[in-house]
């Protein structure tokens, strides 16, 4: 409307003047010579006055653009302090900067919503620019999982993860590949994601965008289900095979004692007996490792409590301190927080914990002072941690990645049982448990409580 005002009035000025022209040459054909000496300084004043109209309004109009160019959307028009012809002018420019700032306001606030709900997503997304390899977008999960905090370029990643950038860099749009990333956080030595990405074309530039996806604990709860399934299949078989192999020994054996069979020396009878006493003792035993492996899969449900930590690592030191003065170990409880507690279920959390404290009685077992810490603090993200260290041999990177496979062990005499065992309670309490360990220096097992 403000701009329909100042156009008006311009045509307004120029008809007037045209007007104004057309009177000489009417004066002229009827004569009046003498009106033509007021006509000409009249006509000499419109043009005047609308050559500084014009001027006066170009330089409004060079400010106006001006602030444009400058996205200075901001910038004031006063309106007051114009001259009426110019005040419809600058109301016009002042309508406009209005209009760009609501619409700066409204892409502002869907900026802010798709950078509150990157930040709130699990996954990790980068964005880069193909040919200048600029990083334009990098949320915080992202920045979580690789631990890194800031990214100039997508080639900074090199020195950082040499085979993760060449995975990110090579990755095809719309192909999908799992990867890892060796993170220095004690919390996952090792995160495993998904990748996928996508190219897009803007503003004549090309990016990628990358999506990283954590699948480390849904792989992590799909093992366990397979391996619970599998457990079950086996309990089952092994039970129905094995339960009448040791109800038929007994019953044999009971009836060689009470038979006298001819041509049978007492020395034979003697061997039977025995032998058959082997079979019914090994049947026994496999009943009971059958039955040990049965609980794997029993275990559904967890009694919670408030549990405080000095108190489980004094109850553990008084029930292991036996065992570890008969093997001259050394026992060292490290918990700078007295009043640290977390919820878990105590008589499940004391299991996990004396089984990991066997198994690091038995590595540090050929060491000349062998010691093991127990140790528990909170983390920066709020989790408690408790961190069962010793210096015993180690492990290999093969043997640490295999520990928690059911039926796995590197002893000679081991189940396998314990580690699957621990990882399930672990993983019914919500948390995570995690092992390094570096040949000839020690191993840590490390809980994580959410």
């Amino acid at each position: 409307m403000s701009f329909k005002n100042f156009e008006g009035k311009l045509i307004l000025r120029v008809v007037l003047l045209l007007l104004t022209l057309s009177a000489p040459s009417v004066c002229i054909l009827k004569g009046w010579s003498e009106l033509l000496v007021f006509l000409l300084p009249l006509i000499g004043y419109q043009v005047y006055e609308l050559i500084q109209f014009l001027k006066q309004a170009q330089e409004e109009l060079n400010l106006f653009i001006e602030a444009i160019q400058y996205r200075d959307f901001s910038r004031y028009f006063n309106e007051k302090s114009a001259s009426a012809q110019l005040q419809s002018l600058r109301k016009g420019f002042n309508q406009i900067n209005s209009t760009f700032q609501t619409i700066n306001k409204e892409k502002e606030t869907q900026h802010q919503h798709l950078q509150r709900i990157l930040e709130l997503v699990d996954t990790g997304i980068l964005s880069y620019d193909l040919d200048s390899g600029e990083v334009v977008l990098m949320n915080e999960s992202l920045k979580k999982l690789i631990q890194v905090p800031f990214l100039s370029t997508i080639h900074a990643l090199a020195k950082r993860d040499p085979s993760l950038y060449t995975e990110v860099t090579s990755l095809s749009p719309g192909i999908t590949k799992i990867a890892q990333i060796q993170t220095p956080s004690l919390e996952r030595s090792v995160y495993k994601f998904i990748l996928s990405s996508t190219v897009f074309q803007l503003d004549g530039n090309k990016y990628k965008l990358v999506a990283f996806q954590n699948v480390n604990d849904a792989l992590d709860e799909t093992e366990s289900q397979a391996w619970q399934k599998l457990l079950n299949v086996m309990t089952h078989e092994i039970m129905n095979s094995i339960a009448p192999i040791s109800s038929l020994a007994d019953t044999l054996k009971n009836r060689l004692q009470e038979t006298t069979v001819g041509g049978v020396t007492e020395h034979d009878l003697e061997d039977m007996e025995e032998g058959i006493s082997t079979i019914k003792y090994r049947s026994q035993g496999l009943l009971k490792f059958a039955q040990t492996y049965r609980n794997l899969s029993k275990i559904t449900k967890l009694n919670l409590e408030q549990v405080h930590v000095q108190n489980l690592f004094l109850n553990l030191r008084r029930l292991m301190q036996p065992s570890l003065d008969q093997k001259h170990i050394t026992l060292t409880l490290l918990l700078n927080e007295p009043h640290l507690t977390l919820e878990a279920d105590p008589n499940l959390l004391d299991q996990v914990l004396i089984n990991l404290l066997v198994n690091a009685m038995d590595a540090v077992k050929e060491q000349e002072e062998p010691e093991i810490t127990l140790s528990a603090y909170s983390s920066s993200e709020g989790k408690v941690v408790i961190k069962v260290t010793d210096n015993g041999t180690g492990m290999s990177r093969e043997v640490q990645e295999k520990i928690f496979i059911p039926f796995f062990s590197s002893k000679k005499n081991g189940s396998g049982i314990g580690l699957s065992l621990c990882k399930q309670i672990i993983m019914l309490h919500k948390g995570t448990i995690q092992v390094q360990s570096e040949e000839g220096k020690g191993t840590s097992f490390f809980l994580f409580f959410r």
